[in-house]
């Protein structure tokens, strides 16, 4: 059923600009406390805090590289002391590096799947005793539509954007009777520095003849996060790319 996220704690990767901080954001709007992760963006994560705090909100900013186990222990347990269990996960952090076929290094896919798919399954080991045992949990990954249809970052961003799929498949059919929802979004083109830095790419890519906005994204996490019968799923927000390739 729907529910209210009042008291809910929710730890957002990566949420300290585009969609990791529209998600930070939303969640905060729909009642959840947000612990608010940066790797070193420390005044952008603090903007992020500033919003929810100026709108009656409670968050704070936690700085980690999710990619490293000690990191994403200290993160945990520093989120736990200061706001609650969480109980909310949004694996969002992440890299897209563009690299074509000529130009992709081992070194590149490596660190791909270190940032990418690794820190998901960290992050969300450490979370998810806490939730198994309260019997409660909302597990999000942040995907890409390019896990489906290639994309225009690379292979290696593709295959570590493939792998959370996996990694959500497994939790939602391991813990579908413990309460705890496992589930992926799937954005397309979204305004972002990244997309800004891509000078090949242009809006009359996508067949609704528009980049997304971050907003539109954290709609949907807010709607997973509420919903107890959505799960194993990967929910596309790319205008369109997905069924048009």
């Amino acid at each position: 059923m729907t529910m209210t996220l009042d008291g809910k704690v929710a730890l957002v990767t990566g949420g300290s600009r585009g969609i990791g901080r529209a998600t930070a954001i939303a969640l905060a709007t729909a009642g959840a406390t947000v612990g608010v992760n940066y790797r070193t963006r420390a005044s952008a994560a603090e903007d992020v805090v500033a919003r929810i705090t100026g709108a009656g909100g409670h968050a704070i900013a936690v700085r980690a590289d999710v990619s490293s186990p000690a990191d994403v222990t200290t993160m945990v347990e520093t989120v736990t002391k200061q706001l609650g269990t969480v109980s909310i996960l949004v694996n969002n952090a992440g890299i897209a590096e563009p690299r074509t076929l000529d130009t992709l290094e081992l070194s590149d896919f490596d660190e791909a799947i270190r940032v990418n798919l690794r820190s998901a399954y960290l992050v969300t080991a450490a979370v998810l005793p806490a939730m198994r045992s309260a019997k409660w949990g909302r597990l999000i990954f942040m995907s890409s539509v390019a896990a489906s249809i290639g994309g225009v970052i690379g292979p290696h961003y593709a295959a570590s954007k493939a792998g959370m799929l996996g990694l959500m498949h497994g939790y939602a059919s391991q813990l579908v009777k413990e309460g705890i929802t496992a589930n992926a979004i799937s954005p397309g083109l979204i305004e972002s520095d990244m997309i800004r830095g891509l000078s090949h790419v242009t809006p009359d890519r996508v067949p609704v003849g528009r980049y997304g906005v971050p907003e539109e994204v954290a709609d949907i996490a807010v709607l997973l996060a509420r919903n107890a019968y959505i799960t194993g799923e990967n929910i596309h927000v790319n205008g369109g790319s997905y069924f048009a390739s």
